[in-house]
Order: C-alpha cells, then structure tokens, then sequence
C-alpha cells in the first residue's frame, strides 16, 4: 500500500481538487494522509456546494457526493500537523488549489514550504492543480536559493481562467476570485528559470497535465480525474 500526503487549508479548499482525488487514489488502494495547519478538521469552500452566482460556477453533483464520502473517512476527520509531516513515509504528496481567501494559511505556509523542499530533495512524486503550484513556485532550495521547481515545465490555473472568473463574478463578489493581486501564473512564471515553461494547454476545456520528472501539475477542477489517474497509475 503506497502513502499519500494532501496538506490542506482549515477553509475554503477546492470541493473537486480535493475529494475527486481522494475518491481515486483511495479506490486504487492508496493510504491517505490529511495534514492542516495546527491539526483541526478542514472544510471546502462553501460556495462550491451551493453554486457561486445563481447557483452556477460550483462543484459538479459527483464532487459534491465524494466530498461528503470524504467528511465521513477517519483519515479526513483525523489529520495531522504541517510541522508533523515526515516526507520520507510518503510515495506522493499532492498539493490541492482553492481560490477563496482561506487558502492563503496554506499558500503561504513556511512550514509547508520546508516540507516541500525535503520531498524534492528525495525526489518523491508530487502532483498538484489550480493554486496548489503557488505552493511549489514559493518551496525555496536553500541551497540554490531558487524554487523547487525553477528548471520544470509546469502548469496551474492559467491566467485566462482567472480572469475570466473573476469578470464573471466581480460585480456580486468583489475579489472572490482573486486570492492574490499577481494571477497565478504570473506569479509563478516569475519564478521559473523561463517563464514559457508554464504551459497553459491547447484549450480549457480538453483535459491537459504536465509532466516533467517527478512532477504532474493542472490547470484547474475539469483537469483532476485524468491528474488523479495519472497519479494512480504512476503509484502503481
């Protein structure tokens, strides 16, 4: 049975992001390990239950069935501490997205960022979507002093989806979507060693991944069951 780590914010992670690839990878006969900041019990963002504008823009019916699934697993209900993540137990540590401001405990998380540092250094499999690489951009190599992933070819939520989320939805939510004033792959393509290493697909909406050694990253919630999979079977 191989171990998977999926450090998580208290709040307002991703419904899709998350509990999909949980669903997958326990069904292949995976271990799953939770982590959250301080320990505490970690919850979605609510507006991905109900629908984020006039019922729209939400998390897909069987996202929403496998997160309840998932509220109810003893892994979820029982994670660890940030600070108690041994890199060296895991096969794979995926790293979730979620745009909503509770994300930011997580995105800017120094302890979490040590951890990833250590799971490059033993060149483990890592796998992560949507905001989830704004973690990885920020795991700085003390030794280089540059990010982890300064020499891959990745991607993450691209700018076009950012925006176009954010001019839907500005009117009634403000900055919902915005987490952060940079878009996400600006910020990441700061930095990478080129910025045309982020890879943005040929189209949205035809499921894309990037692979590049250890690392498998997409875009956003419609790419996770073929990133899942794929983590699946690489575990395999």
């Amino acid at each position: 049975m191989k171990s998977v780590l999926i450090p998580i914010p208290d709040k307002d992670f991703d419904t899709t992001e998350v509990a999909i690839t949980w669903k997958i990878l326990k069904a292949n006969g995976n271990k799953i390990i939770f982590a959250t900041e301080n320990g505490a019990v970690g919850e979605t963002d609510p507006l991905l239950l109900t629908g984020v504008i006039f019922g729209q823009l939400g998390a897909k019916k069987d996202a929403i069935e496998a997160y309840h699934l998932l509220l109810h697993s003893d892994e979820f209900q029982h994670p660890i501490k940030y600070n108690e993540i041994h890199p060296a137990e895991y096969d794979l540590l995926f790293l979730p997205g979620g745009h909503a401001k509770g994300m930011r405990q997580y995105l800017e998380s120094k302890t979490l960022q040590q951890k990833v540092v250590e799971f490059f250094r033993l060149n483990k499999l890592v796998g992560s979507v949507c905001h989830g690489p704004l973690v990885l951009a920020r795991s700085i190599n003390p030794e280089t002093g540059k990010s982890v992933i300064y020499d891959y070819k990745v991607t993450a939520l691209t700018k076009s989806l950012e925006k176009l989320a954010y001019y839907l939805t500005k009117w009634k939510l403000g900055d919902y979507y915005r987490t952060y004033p940079a878009y996400v792959q600006d910020e990441i393509g700061s930095y990478l060693h080129d910025k045309n290493n982020f890879e943005t697909g040929i189209s949205s909406f035809i499921s894309f991944l990037v692979e590049d050694r250890n690392l498998i990253t997409a875009r956003w919630p419609n790419d996770v069951e073929k990133l899942a999979n794929k983590l699946a079977e690489k575990l395999k």
